[in-house]
């Protein structure tokens, strides 16, 4: 599919399906995150288990968001 038609779905999502727009904003949460943890010069630890947690959280809202968009091109297909 053509990447503007892709965008356009995930705009239409954001506009009109609620838990597509709460997995959005929770990735985005998320990335803000983890880019705090990497502007750091130097991670502790804890820091590092964290930022890999986050990373793995993102992935799974970016693998359920990529679904939602698969579901509504299944429905709209014509």
């Amino acid at each position: 599919m053509e990447q503007n038609a892709q965008e356009d779905i995930k705009a239409h999502l954001m506009q009109t399906n609620e838990k597509y727009r709460h997995l959005m904003e929770k990735h985005l949460e998320y990335k803000r995150q983890v880019e705090t943890l990497e502007a750091k010069h130097a991670l502790t630890a804890a820091e590092e288990l964290e930022e890999h947690r986050l990373k793995k959280l993102k992935l799974r809202l970016k693998d359920e968001m990529e679904q939602l968009v698969s579901q509504y091109k299944l429905q709209h297909a014509g």
